[in-house]
């Protein structure tokens, strides 16, 4: 069977594919990169700090894959351990502290599954982010970029805008996982992609993402242009919201109804 869904997920995994690191360096100034959770060690796979929007400061948080080898090796390709997502939330509770907008790029295949990472709290970390950033009183949005899979994507992406990439996917587990739970055989990760609805328009449809972002046709540096201006009138907006908290809460309620 063909499935345009899982074309995508081999598209996103691509190691020419842009990630966080960079749409941080096509969009912002004067990125400052902050380190470390204050508990364990500070981890690669999540890169955060300080950085300016045109005129606004911002605190911008992005799961980095990297691009070679020896860089997804070294940033563990994306998947997070609980130092790095106690890190995120340590610069979000300081964006608000200071009353900055917080910003993230999502791509993700999941959080790292290591036995060392179970033995540090990799669920509870995730959990943390999901409660804390419900409430966090400073406008949030978050952008998929790539893969967004598993709690370790929701985790940087309870937000008051959700945006996606044309090509981006984001489901509860990847096809892989999927296939090797349901029918124990991962070869049928294709067949799985379909099943999960996993492509931005089904996002959209169901209103778990606000809006889609074209890329197709588009350079790198047209689509973080184009990233760039929706976020700058995004962050108007939502500057002017006295009612964050709620009205996020309530984004999240109507999920599924």
């Amino acid at each position: 069977m063909s499935s345009g869904a899982y074309e995508k997920v081999k598209l996103v995994r691509s190691s020419k594919r842009q990630t966080g690191k960079d749409y941080i360096d096509g969009i912002f100034t004067d990125f400052f990169e902050l380190h470390g959770d204050r508990r364990y060690a500070d981890d690669p796979a999540i890169v955060g700090g300080i950085a300016t929007l045109g005129d606004i400061p911002v605190t911008v948080i992005a799961i980095e894959k990297g691009h070679t080898a020896k860089e997804r090796a070294q940033r563990t390709s994306g998947a997070p351990n609980p130092e790095g997502y106690r890190k995120a939330l340590r610069l979000m509770k300081q964006a608000e502290k200071f009353g900055r907008p917080v910003i993230t790029f999502v791509d993700t295949s999941g959080a790292y599954c290591g036995i060392g990472a179970e033995e540090r709290g990799q669920g509870q970390a995730i959990a943390e982010n999901l409660m804390e950033m419900m409430t966090l009183n400073v406008p949030i949005i978050s952008v998929l970029v790539g893969e967004g899979e598993s709690g370790g994507a929701l985790a940087l992406a309870v937000a008051d805008r959700v945006w996606m990439l044309e090509n981006a996917v984001y489901s509860v587990i990847s096809p892989e996982g999927c296939a090797s739970i349901l029918w124990r055989d991962a070869s049928r990760a294709e067949e799985a992609a379909d099943c999960l609805c996993l492509t931005a328009e089904d996002a959209l449809a169901g209103g778990i993402i606000d809006e889609i972002i074209p890329e197709e046709g588009l350079s790198a540096d047209e689509i973080f242009a184009n990233v760039k201006e929706k976020l700058a009138a995004a962050l108007a907006e939502l500057s002017e919201n006295d009612n964050l908290c709620a009205e996020r809460y309530m984004r999240y309620r109507r999920i599924g109804g």
